[in-house]
């Protein structure tokens, strides 16, 4: 699914020209780089990189290959599905990185990629998946999990799916969740694909919910610093995708403050009157081009 929303700044200090993609996070950068190179190479070697790290349950559990649970997400079946989930990763991931920080964005990515390869294994033990001797492979638990993040911290913000369909980001999630719930279900196809999206998502809401779940994957010396929404607002001098909405970021410092706490008690902690500056300051405002 091809995915587009406006209204952010992440490359902070540099300009359009800097580089080929000026606009991402570190992190992400090099997802993105490390996927495609993956990929290319694993078709120049006939899918020996496949054969070797692609999630299967029992090289995985009973063969002790538990590489697999990492590996198997840098891993692509075809064109279409590297490049899907690198502009679902290229749109949103970002997001996740600022709020996280480098460190941590990247320990949680991978852990919902583990989460997708570990639903996948217990629905297939349970007779829930029609074979549990296929296997696993791609970058979309990992995604799964950031967008259910950023379904959780911009609720209210608007996408475009397949840059047509406009919604808000909650109902984007809610939908693509609720096709992947429908495809296990129903056994329709790519059903052990989909069990294995929902497991990202599952991780990404649970490490959402509770942050300091990931307090130890930032360091004693962390050396990015979570940026908060105020630094969302600052446009690109000049963006390939022209900014279509604005983020409405008024009383910053306060907004700050809940977010502070959101990240260190975990979302229940909130009160509604916190909730509610929240849910303001996420929402956009349609401008015409």
């Amino acid at each position: 699914m091809a995915m587009g929303f406006q209204e952010r700044e992440y490359s902070e200090g540099k300009s359009a020209g800097a580089g080929m993609l000026p606009s991402l996070t570190p992190v992400v950068k090099w997802l993105l780089i490390s996927n495609v190179a993956i990929f290319l190479l694993d078709v120049l070697t006939k899918q020996a990189i496949s054969e070797w790290g692609a999630f299967a349950i029992r090289s995985a559990l009973m063969e002790g290959r538990i590489w697999e649970f990492i590996t198997f997400q840098f891993l692509h079946a075809s064109v279409g599905h590297v490049l899907f989930n690198m502009i679902g990763l290229y749109f949103f991931g970002p997001w996740m990185e600022r709020w996280w920080g480098s460190r941590r964005f990247l320990v949680f990515y991978l852990l919902c990629g583990v989460g997708g390869a570990a639903f996948y294994t217990l629905l297939a033990l349970v007779g829930v998946l029609p074979d549990a001797g296929g296997y696993l492979v791609g970058a979309s638990a990992g995604i799964y999990g950031i967008l259910v993040g950023v379904a959780i911290i911009a609720p209210q913000m608007r996408v475009a799916l397949m840059f047509v369909i406009e919604m808000t980001m909650r109902r984007m999630a809610m939908l693509i969740l609720g096709i992947a719930v429908l495809t296990v279900i129903f056994k329709w196809n790519n059903s052990g694909g989909e069990a294995g999206h929902l497991g990202g998502a599952l991780v990404g809401y649970l490490l959402m919910s509770f942050p300091m779940l990931l307090s130890w994957a930032q360091g004693r010396d962390s050396e990015v610093n979570i940026i908060r929404p105020k630094a969302f607002s600052r446009r690109r001098t000049e963006a390939k995708i022209k900014p279509r909405t604005s983020v409405n970021l008024k009383s910053s410092t306060e907004v700050d403050a809940i977010l502070d706490k959101m990240l260190e008690k975990g979302r229940e902690s909130l009160t509604d009157e916190e909730r509610e500056i929240l849910k303001r300051a996420s929402e956009t405002h349609t401008h015409k081009p």
